[in-house]
Protein backbone atom coordinates (compact mmCIF):
# COMPACT_ATOMS: atom_id res chain seq x y z
CA UNK A 1 0.00 0.00 0.00
CA UNK A 2 1.41 3.19 -0.96
CA UNK A 3 1.01 6.68 1.10
CA UNK A 4 -2.36 7.65 -0.77
CA UNK A 5 -3.83 4.91 0.11
CA UNK A 6 -3.39 4.36 3.56
CA UNK A 7 -4.49 8.24 3.65
CA UNK A 8 -7.36 7.46 2.00
CA UNK A 9 -8.15 4.26 4.16
CA UNK A 10 -7.59 6.42 7.60
CA UNK A 11 -10.22 9.14 6.38
CA UNK A 12 -12.48 6.72 5.02
CA UNK A 13 -12.17 5.06 9.36
CA UNK A 14 -12.24 8.02 10.55
CA UNK A 15 -15.63 9.14 8.35
CA UNK A 16 -17.18 5.76 9.22
CA UNK A 17 -16.22 5.67 13.72
CA UNK A 18 -17.76 9.22 13.32
CA UNK A 19 -21.14 8.45 11.40
CA UNK A 20 -21.06 5.24 14.34
CA UNK A 21 -20.07 7.54 17.43
CA UNK A 22 -22.73 9.95 16.07
CA UNK A 23 -25.52 7.62 15.36
CA UNK A 24 -24.87 6.20 18.89
CA UNK A 25 -25.19 9.27 20.99
CA UNK A 26 -28.60 10.01 19.15
CA UNK A 27 -29.83 6.56 19.87
CA UNK A 28 -28.87 7.55 23.70
CA UNK A 29 -29.91 11.04 23.57
CA UNK A 30 -33.52 9.59 22.03
CA UNK A 31 -33.90 6.97 24.91
CA UNK A 32 -33.42 9.52 27.71
CA UNK A 33 -35.65 11.78 26.00
CA UNK A 34 -38.03 9.14 26.20
CA UNK A 35 -37.49 8.27 30.10
CA UNK A 36 -37.98 12.27 30.83
CA UNK A 37 -41.38 12.33 28.97
CA UNK A 38 -44.05 11.85 31.73
CA UNK A 39 -47.09 11.93 28.79
CA UNK A 40 -45.81 8.85 27.18
CA UNK A 41 -46.95 5.62 28.45
CA UNK A 42 -44.94 2.73 29.37
CA UNK A 43 -46.05 0.31 26.88
CA UNK A 44 -44.90 3.00 24.16
CA UNK A 45 -41.93 3.95 25.82
CA UNK A 46 -41.14 0.08 25.85
CA UNK A 47 -42.12 -0.17 22.33
CA UNK A 48 -39.78 2.54 20.91
CA UNK A 49 -36.67 1.30 22.53
CA UNK A 50 -37.31 -1.90 21.04
CA UNK A 51 -37.39 -0.49 17.91
CA UNK A 52 -34.43 1.61 18.74
CA UNK A 53 -32.62 -1.39 19.60
CA UNK A 54 -33.30 -3.32 16.68
CA UNK A 55 -33.63 -0.81 13.73
CA UNK A 56 -32.06 2.13 14.96
CA UNK A 57 -31.08 4.53 12.65
CA UNK A 58 -34.91 4.57 11.20
CA UNK A 59 -35.98 4.31 14.57
CA UNK A 60 -34.26 7.70 15.03
CA UNK A 61 -35.23 9.01 12.08
CA UNK A 62 -38.90 8.16 12.60
CA UNK A 63 -38.69 9.45 16.37
CA UNK A 64 -37.18 12.83 15.37
CA UNK A 65 -39.96 13.17 12.37
CA UNK A 66 -42.89 12.34 14.68
CA UNK A 67 -41.21 13.55 18.29
CA UNK A 68 -39.06 16.20 17.69
CA UNK A 69 -41.19 19.25 17.99
CA UNK A 70 -42.12 17.78 21.86
CA UNK A 71 -38.74 16.68 22.33
CA UNK A 72 -37.27 20.45 21.87
CA UNK A 73 -39.96 21.46 23.84
CA UNK A 74 -38.97 18.99 27.27
CA UNK A 75 -35.21 20.45 26.33
CA UNK A 76 -36.18 24.19 26.80
CA UNK A 77 -38.94 23.65 29.56
CA UNK A 78 -35.83 21.40 31.50
CA UNK A 79 -33.55 24.69 31.33
CA UNK A 80 -36.34 27.09 32.87
CA UNK A 81 -36.69 27.26 36.40
CA UNK A 82 -39.48 27.71 38.61
CA UNK A 83 -39.68 31.19 40.18
CA UNK A 84 -39.63 29.78 43.83
CA UNK A 85 -35.96 28.37 43.14
CA UNK A 86 -34.76 32.15 42.61
CA UNK A 87 -36.77 33.86 45.57
CA UNK A 88 -33.88 33.62 48.06
CA UNK A 89 -30.64 35.60 46.93
CA UNK A 90 -28.52 37.07 50.07
CA UNK A 91 -27.39 40.34 49.23
CA UNK A 92 -24.22 40.93 48.11
CA UNK A 93 -21.99 42.72 51.31
CA UNK A 94 -19.16 45.11 51.64
CA UNK A 95 -17.24 42.82 53.94
CA UNK A 96 -17.08 39.89 56.12
CA UNK A 97 -17.39 42.41 59.38
CA UNK A 98 -20.91 43.58 57.87
CA UNK A 99 -21.99 39.88 57.32
CA UNK A 100 -20.80 39.40 61.26
CA UNK A 101 -22.50 42.47 62.56
CA UNK A 102 -25.63 41.64 60.92
CA UNK A 103 -25.68 38.15 62.25
CA UNK A 104 -24.93 39.49 65.72
CA UNK A 105 -27.98 41.60 65.48
CA UNK A 106 -29.80 38.18 64.64
CA UNK A 107 -28.18 36.91 67.31
CA UNK A 108 -28.88 39.62 69.88
CA UNK A 109 -32.83 39.96 68.50
CA UNK A 110 -33.17 36.08 69.39
CA UNK A 111 -33.72 35.09 65.52
CA UNK A 112 -31.40 32.91 65.27
CA UNK A 113 -28.99 30.34 67.63
CA UNK A 114 -25.72 30.38 69.08
CA UNK A 115 -24.84 27.76 66.97
CA UNK A 116 -26.56 29.21 63.36
CA UNK A 117 -24.52 32.85 64.48
CA UNK A 118 -20.97 30.87 64.42
CA UNK A 119 -22.19 29.55 61.33
CA UNK A 120 -22.69 32.79 59.73
CA UNK A 121 -19.84 33.91 61.18
CA UNK A 122 -17.70 31.50 59.63
CA UNK A 123 -19.13 31.12 56.43
CA UNK A 124 -18.10 35.16 56.40
CA UNK A 125 -14.75 34.41 57.30
CA UNK A 126 -14.31 32.17 54.29
CA UNK A 127 -14.11 29.11 57.19
CA UNK A 128 -16.65 26.10 57.29
CA UNK A 129 -18.53 25.81 59.93
CA UNK A 130 -18.94 21.50 60.80
CA UNK A 131 -20.17 22.46 64.64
Amino acid sequence: MNGWDTFWLYTWWMFEAFIVIGSLFLVIWIMIDLFRDRTLAGGWKALWIIFLVFVPLIAALVYLIARGQSMAARMSSRGARPAEDDSYRPAASASPSDDIAKAQQLLDQGVISQGEFDALKSKALGRQYFG
